[in-house]
């Protein structure tokens, strides 16, 4: 029996031993991420070991789809500018660096469709899983949005500068076949398989030795780190990403990305 978490926004159960599972569970809304999920998935990967012992960590979704990334296709005009950025710049960070910090292994089981900040949700785990039927995509360009450099750091990490321009500048979404090719995800499993073989690899990793796991992971996140950027720098790409907000390019992209349409955009 799954535990329900966040409102009932998240599921966690125990599909083996040692091996926790937190599904994303708004299949209404295609698992978009909103503050209520994302603080959910903050505060659960920081409480995932009680009550059982936890050496894997799998991430997933319901429904069908991984998620569709940022919720902020309800916001009013009035609190557009201050609801989008606050839950990109702030929630967002706080679940997405929550799992890239987990301790043990965590393995992205990718259920289907992972767009915009769920495709970088599924790069804070350790491995991905992905299903064949599954796209995956970049969506910024189309919706009039600048991307955190934190964001785009973890996709030149996985995939290098070419790879990363691609996606961000054309928008475009890839299979899953694709994304394997230019490391986007570990495996692929068919549609039909892949809970089942998310689990077995799970099951796996989570009977290797503990130390070792956790070691050799602490050592490896450690010696891939970037260089720090310099303060300047950091808030010069802030204050970039941030004039995104408040322009009416992003605003007609989230409102024609809801309508089904083509966006018209004005360049500011």
């Amino acid at each position: 029996m799954a535990e329900e978490l966040a409102g009932g926004k998240l599921l966690l159960d125990e599909p083996a031993e040692a091996v926790a599972r937190l599904t994303l569970n708004r299949p209404g809304s295609r698992n978009a991420l909103d503050h209520e999920t994302l603080n959910g998935i903050a505060e659960a990967m920081r409480t995932l070991d009680r009550g059982i012992e936890v050496r894997c960590v799998i991430l997933t979704g319901s429904g069908g789809i991984f998620s569709a990334g940022y919720d902020i296709g309800g916001f009013s005009e009035d609190e557009f500018e201050t609801e989008a950025e606050s839950l990109v710049a702030h929630p967002f960070a706080r679940g997405l660096d929550a799992v890239a910090a987990h301790p043990w292994p965590v393995l992205c089981a990718v259920n289907g469709h992972a767009l915009g900040g769920a495709l970088e949700l599924t790069l804070c785990c350790d491995l991905r899983v992905c299903a064949r039927g599954a796209k995956l995509g970049m969506p910024p360009a189309k919706l009039g949005l600048i991307y955190g450099h934190t964001g785009l750091q973890r996709f030149i990490d996985a995939i290098g500068v070419p790879r990363t321009k691609e996606l961000f500048l054309t928008g475009d979404n890839v299979t899953a076949e694709r994304a394997a090719e230019i490391g986007l995800v570990n495996r692929l499993a068919d549609d039909d398989d892949l809970e089942a073989a998310a689990v077995e690899l799970a099951a796996e990793i989570a009977a290797n030795a503990p130390l070792s796991m956790r070691g050799n992971k602490h050592a490896i996140d450690t010696l891939s780190s970037y260089p720090r950027l310099t303060e300047e720098q950091e808030r010069e790409l802030i204050e970039l990403r941030e004039s995104c907000f408040r322009s009416a390019d992003f605003r007609e992209g989230v409102a024609a990305f809801a309508e089904k349409r083509k966006p018209v955009w004005k360049g500011r």
